[in-house]
């Protein structure tokens, strides 16, 4: 697998979630897994309103798919939310 350009991947998730606060001093990796973490686990809604991680999941897929991104990216921005996701229920 080639690597990962996390600046570059981290400003395109920002064109699709273009209201999400991403200010952090830490890597832009760290940064980007954590904001797709806080989505899946639907931490920006009040606990009442708050989604199932599949839900979310598909949700978040969706929006990535029907944005305008290059397919490399859709793929690489899907392929985080796998992970997360699966860490996520793995820690559940």
């Amino acid at each position: 697998m080639p690597k990962i350009d996390y600046d570059y991947l981290l400003k395109e998730y920002r064109e699709i979630w273009n209201n999400r606060r991403l200010l952090s001093d830490m890597s832009p990796e760290y940064i980007l897994k954590e904001a797709v973490s806080r989505d899946l686990k639907d931490e920006n809604s009040h606990p009442r309103a708050r989604r199932k991680l599949l839900e979310k999941y598909y949700l978040a897929t969706k929006r990535i798919v029907d944005s305008a991104l290059s397919p490399e990216d859709k793929m690489l921005l899907i392929q985080i939310h796998i992970e997360q996701a699966e860490s996520i229920q793995k820690n559940n």
